[in-house]
């Protein structure tokens, strides 16, 4: 499943075909959340790579109402293999599938409790004075996260930079981390897509995944703290764990791996699938689930040597999992057009869902129900597809409690409030709705320049960032 590149050439993000175990091509995906992979045994050594930093001092590029920014440069002494041009193969982030376009919009029906929404009040427009447009990025932003802790939101994209952007008025507005890749003595851009990025729990720290197969990490005011060099090829996904120790990534070598967040050494690579890893997702402190286009679903501990568990059920490649906020049910979507849930104590899913008719790109558990701050609501998962619907899921029932209906293109992201009660959506539409998940309503509503390809609230649920085709970074202000 892939974007279409607005404005990249496609030779940045093909690569050498791996052979398969049938000896075809599995790296038809292109995503934009995190994976990866490599040829090797189960469980590896890893020693990082001599790296440098070097920090320069003001971009001379010209950032709208951002103007002074800190540029600071990432350089990997060694870079990853180069991956050569491929007919068939394709890699981008994030990914219109190969068979599809975005359609019309389309109502589905449901089970007979479904609600569908087609309505939206003309009032809930955001207006402009409430919204903050970041400009600065060269290419299309993927991806965007608020610091746990501050109101800084980082954002990756295209132009081979993440970007930490300051809210809070107290320190410098932007800082750009610009990810290097140094060739004889001189150091150069990467040119190649940060893929995935990711706050550590204190918020102190920025992890970075780019295609050019480095995870970075960064401390919150810029400074480059280390380079992680293992894979062999794009990262597509990475995850702080909750204790903040481990950095989990995964990639298209096919492989996942444990880092030290700490010391930078690999803790443990995982070898187990026969194509491009897509996404990860920490079960707890030691033990993950991964996901492929090879279409299988493995559960690893660190320590062990096999797979604790592997799920298999879906019939195409498996796009994105996410545990519930117990770590008890893991759900899974896929280009199959199915949402599966699975529990460690089964081998077939507790539940096959089977309602949009395109593919889903990606799931999101609400912050409800036992163990979590909101522990009286209902639990429910959400869904997003290139359907362009959204669907809410009664999952300790297993039916559709709401189908949200207004984007006309694909969905690429959804975001639960902290709360629960409110669930962000964001489309390549340009569209970014909010809803209130009790009255399946739309309570704002805010249209963009670019096709929206993520969206996220900060910590405490009055602002919602997202990141756009057409470079620009947006924020919106709900505060009363």
């Amino acid at each position: 499943t892939s974007p279409q590149s607005t404005n990249q050439n496609m030779s940045d993000r093909t690569m050498d075909t791996p052979t398969t175990s049938n000896g075809g091509n599995n790296y038809g995906h292109t995503h934009s959340s995190s994976s990866s992979s490599s040829h090797s045994n189960a469980l590896q050594s890893c020693t990082p790579g001599n790296y440098a930093q070097m920090l320069n001092g003001n971009d001379n590029t010209t950032h709208s109402s951002y103007a002074n920014n800190t540029n600071h440069i990432a350089v990997p002494k060694h870079e990853p293999m180069e991956y050569e041009t491929s007919n068939n193969t394709h890699h981008h982030h994030p990914h219109y599938p190969g068979n599809s376009t975005p359609n019309s919009l389309s109502v589905q029906t449901g089970s007979s409790n479904t609600n569908i929404n087609l309505t939206i009040n003309g009032s809930v427009e955001i207006p402009q004075s409430r919204v903050t447009v970041l400009r600065g990025h060269e290419s299309e932003v993927f991806i965007c996260a608020w610091n746990p802790t501050h109101d800084l939101l980082a954002s990756g994209s295209g132009d081979s930079t993440a970007r930490i952007w300051n809210l809070q008025g107290t320190r410098e507005p932007e800082i750009v981390l610009r990810h290097c890749i140094r060739r004889g003595d001189t150091q150069v851009p990467s040119n190649k897509d940060v893929t995935s990025l990711d706050w550590n729990p204190s918020g102190t720290q920025l992890a970075t995944g780019s295609y050019d197969g480095y995870a970075r990490i960064w401390s919150s005011d810029g400074n480059l703290v280390s380079t992680l060099g293992q894979h062999k090829g794009p990262i597509f996904a990475l995850k702080w764990n909750k204790k903040g120790n481990f950095i989990l990534s995964a990639g298209v070598d096919r492989t996942t791996i444990i880092w030290d967040a700490n010391s930078g050494h690999c803790e443990q690579q995982f070898s187990f699938h026969t194509a491009p890893a897509l996404d990860v997702d920490w079960q707890s402190d030691t033990t993950f689930a991964s996901c492929s286009t090879d279409q299988k679903i493995h559960v690893c501990r660190l320590g062990e040597l096999r797979a604790i568990k592997t799920f298999h059920g879906h019939q195409n490649e498996v796009n994105a999992i996410k545990w519930d906020p117990q770590g008890r049910l893991l759900a899974s979507c896929s280009d199959d057009m199915t949402l599966k849930i699975w529990s460690m104590s089964k081998e077939t899913p507790v539940h096959n869902l089977q309602a949009h008719n395109k593919e889903i790109y990606t799931i999101k558990w609400s912050p409800t129900g036992p163990g979590t701050m909101n522990p009286n609501a209902t639990l429910l998962l959400a869904s997003a597809s290139f359907d362009s619907t959204v669907r809410l899921w009664d999952v300790e029932r297993g039916v559709c409690q709401n189908i949200l209906v207004k984007h006309s293109e694909p969905v690429y992201s959804v975001a639960f409030s902290p709360d629960g009660r409110l669930l962000a959506t964001g489309s390549f539409d340009k569209a970014i709705y909010i809803w209130d998940i009790a009255r399946g309503e739309i309570v704002h509503s805010y249209r963009g320049t670019g096709g929206i390809f993520e969206v996220c609230w900060n910590s405490r649920g009055t602002r919602v960032g997202a990141s756009a085709s057409d470079g620009t970074v947006c924020v919106l202000d709900l505060r009363k």
